[in-house]
This record gives C-alpha cells, sequence and structure tokens, in this order.
C-alpha cells in the first residue's frame, strides 16, 4: 500500500511490486549500513553491549518493513510496522546513549540519527494510512 514516489494528486496510490521498492525500506537499509560504519570504531569491549544492541535494533527495522509487506493482511503488515517503528525508537535511543558515553564521531551519530528519523516519519504516514 505504499508508494516509491510523491503521490500527484488524483492520481490512483499504486502498491510497490516489491518491499524493495518501498523508500522506508531503502532508508532503513542505510540506516542499518551506517549504524554497522558507526559502530565499527566503537570500543572492542562493547561487542556485547551497545554494539550488538544498535546493530540488531538497525537490522530489525528493514526486516520488519520486510516481513511486514509480505504477510497477506493488513492487519498484519500494520503490526509489523509497528514493530519496526518501535525498533527505530528503539535505535534512536542507544544512539542518544551512544553520544552521551562519547562512542563514534558526533557527525556519524547525527548522520544515523537523521536517516532515523526520516524512517520513523515515514512509518507513522504508513500506519496512518493502513
Amino acid at each position: 500500500m505504499s508508494v516509491t514516489q510523491t503521490q500527484k494528486p488524483g492520481v490512483p496510490q499504486r502498491r510497490a511490486e516489491s518491499y524493495r521498492d518501498l523508500i522506508v525500506w531503502q532508508r532503513a537499509i542505510q540506516t542499518c549500513v551506517a549504524i554497522y560504519k558507526l559502530t565499527a570504531r566503537f570500543p572492542a569491549a562493547e561487542i556485547y553491549g551497545i554494539t550488538s544492541q544498535l546493530r540488531r535494533s538497525g537490522v530489525s527495522v528493514s526486516s520488519n518493513i520486510a516481513e511486514g509487506y509480505g504477510r497477506l493482511t493488513r492487519d498484519q503488515y500494520r503490526y509489523f510496522l509497528g514493530v519496526a517503528k518501535g525498533s527505530n525508537l528503539e535505535l534512536q535511543t542507544q544512539l542518544v546513549i551512544a553520544r552521551e558515553l562519547s562512542f563514534g564521531s558526533r557527525g556519524e551519530i547525527d548522520g544515523a540519527e537523521q536517516l532515523s528519523f526520516e524512517v520513523g516519519r515515514m512509518l507513522t504516514a504508513m500506519l496512518k494510512k493502513l
């Protein structure tokens, strides 16, 4: 039920042919890649701590968007988009913690955070339309 381009007034909305066509999924992938790059330079002692948590949250967002897209009903799709939204908020919280602990560069954290905010806005809009 999502669109891969900006909708024009009066033009019917089309369903993306694949979850890979969803801009929200594409941005979630970009966010996840940014998280992996950011955490690559975190302290080794954090591999099972915040590094792992950030990576798992990042992977969860795009994975749940894809899984929801593949489900059979609108309610199931909404459920998985809701899970993706929750994982995205978890990711944002962990980025705040990483910033407070001075892990990673401020620019990298800010960039990942901005991507995450964009994904959050898109998920909210999608949930309102479903």
